[in-house]
């Protein structure tokens, strides 16, 4: 690392201290919301990363931006909690713009892309408020994860828009726990929006021992 990314390095974990997660993190499985503008930052922390991005023009910027990492690949798949399920995506600006996809769970894309789950244990969702139809299709898989970061609202933005309650709701039982809760400096239409960071109960344990 050279001096430059050192120094640069050392003052985001000083001014980002809710990226701590990612020092004890091996891989990152980064759902939506992706032109790959973080990738350099995993790649700062020597990550594996797997980007699953449905929008076809942020998939193509994806793929030419971490072509740069080692470790880095992407797949162009439309989360949701059923598989083969008919969904129209918004993909620009206008309303108008729309695509229609085939929807998959992340449990069985794993299988599917042959995927080695044992790389990643850290989840990230930028999901406009589709966090719990991806944690449902990923219900199999949750136990592997140590972390989990999404973006979600306060209250619900639009309809079928999932809050940071509900999230809570259906992560606590499953031993996860907030440990970051910032309010989100990304646009997102309408309301507050917060970047949430939940761990699970067993690591926050051993990490109060050391």
């Amino acid at each position: 690392m050279s001096i430059f990314k050192f120094v640069r390095h050392a003052a985001r974990q000083v001014l980002h201290p809710e990226d701590f997660f990612l020092r004890n993190t091996s891989g990152i499985i980064h759902v939506g919301s992706s032109d790959g503008k973080e990738a350099e930052l995993y790649s700062e922390y020597n990550l594996n990363v797997l980007w699953i991005e449905p929008n076809p023009k942020s998939f193509q910027t994806l793929t030419s931006v971490i072509n740069n990492f080692k470790g880095q690949t992407a797949k162009s798949y439309l989360l949701a909690d059923v598989d083969d399920k008919d969904s129209t995506l918004a993909v620009g600006g206008d309303p108008g713009e729309q695509i229609s996809l085939k929807s998959i769970k992340l449990s069985t894309l794993v299988v599917r892309e042959k995927v080695d789950v044992s790389l990643y244990d850290a989840l990230v969702m930028d999901v406009q408020g589709a966090d719990l139809r991806v944690l449902n299709g990923a219900a199999d898989l949750l136990s592997r994860f140590q972390f989990i970061k999404t973006k979600a609202a306060e209250n619900e933005t639009y309809p079928g828009c999932c809050t940071v309650r509900d999230i809570d709701t259906f992560l606590t039982p499953r031993s996860f726990r907030v440990v970051s809760k910032k309010p989100s400096k990304s646009k997102t239409r309408g309301g507050s929006w917060y970047d949430v960071i939940y761990s699970r109960e067993s690591w926050k344990k051993l990490r109060s021992k050391n």
